[in-house]
């Protein structure tokens, strides 16, 4: 399995893109500005997308993806994700007011789009490949990823803040190889990470200090111009653990 880092910043500006990550060639967590990295080729081979959560800076590139390549397509396009994500993005989005509803484009029995209800700890299996939603808490419906292969496993974070269920799920993973947590904002600005349910250095480390297992730990949704800051905190807060800030363009390999 390759993951291809497309975006993974916590906002825009001078060239940064928010959270995308591609899986191979056919699949997409998450539908940030990254997408728009791909070439039209790309674009027509991604069959599925697993959404942590409907937040627009995770979601936004789904309906122009669609626009783009919808008709190019000889199957529809399926979307995983929580129940409750699913619904936000029908009344939200696909709602023929802010986009058209292209599962019912161009017709309900062969649409461009289908939704795939997707609950937490229950397992998809694609071409060798399993997505598992783990729990974990944000501001709105949400959920990590448990990417898992017969070679090992990669765990995306999505957004979130302390986690005791994410903590023992992960801690139940003996075979897990990377962790990609997010990290949104400095110690000085705790107060809106709280608020808003996002992790700040002193929040991970704590979280890190509960981990039995010993992946490679990535740092994803760095707030632009913070980046640097940041992880300077964060080293500091957890060493020993060799903390990276995740890069776009970077590649994992499992």
């Amino acid at each position: 399995m390759k993951l291809t880092v497309l975006g993974c910043s916590g906002g825009i500006g001078s060239g940064r893109h928010t959270t995308c990550l591609k899986v191979d060639d056919d699949v997409l967590i998450d539908a940030g500005t990254g997408i728009t990295t791909l070439d039209f080729e790309q674009l027509v081979k991604i069959d599925h997308i697993f959404l942590t959560h409907a937040h627009l800076d995770h979601v936004l590139g789904l309906p122009l993806l669609l626009d783009s390549v919808g008709d190019l397509r000889t199957a529809s396009l399926t979307v995983h994700a929580l129940p409750e994500v699913l619904e936000a993005l029908s009344s939200h989005l696909f709602n023929w007011q802010l986009w058209p509803d292209f599962r019912e484009i161009p017709s309900a029995e062969a649409p461009w789009l289908q939704f795939a209800p997707l609950g937490l700890g229950e397992a998809f299996t694609l071409n060798g490949r399993t997505f598992t939603p783990l729990p974990v808490t944000h501001a709105v419906p949400a959920c990590g990823l448990h990417l898992a292969t017969a070679a090992g496993s990669l765990v995306f974070s999505g957004d979130t803040t302390h986690s005791d269920a994410f903590i023992a799920a992960l801690n139940a993973i003996p075979d897990l190889r990377h962790l990609i947590i997010e990290t949104s904002f400095e110690n000085a600005l705790a107060d809106i990470a709280q608020v808003s349910k996002h992790h700040w250095p002193d929040s991970l480390a704590t979280e890190l200090q509960m981990l039995k297992v010993q992946p490679e730990v990535w740092i994803t949704h760095l707030k632009p111009g913070n980046e640097s800051a940041i992880m300077n905190e964060l080293r500091a807060a957890a060493p020993g653990w060799g903390v990276e800030a995740l890069m776009q363009g970077q590649v994992i390999e499992i």
